[in-house]
């Protein structure tokens, strides 16, 4: 593993993270470890929208409110 400095993060910032950790239960570093790796899961907004066109372009355009019920398996009645 390795090790991630970040300088100039203004006091209240550090202070507010400070005090969701402890709220948790975590030290700092766990804590922003744990948002560190959740971020990095999650794909940024260019990879979403990239995403959203495959799945467009799949199902030929746009679903019919129909089709996506019909894909959720949901029962209308």
């Amino acid at each position: 593993m390795v090790a991630i400095t970040i300088r100039g993060v203004p006091d209240d910032t550090r202070a507010e993270l400070a005090a969701r950790a402890a709220r948790k239960g975590q030290s700092m570093q766990e804590f922003l470890r744990e948002h560190l790796v959740e971020l990095a899961a999650r794909p940024d907004m260019e990879e979403l929208l990239e995403r959203i066109r495959r799945r467009r372009e799949a199902f030929g355009g746009g679903l019919t409110a129909e089709q996506i019920v019909e894909m959720k398996g949901v029962d209308q009645k």
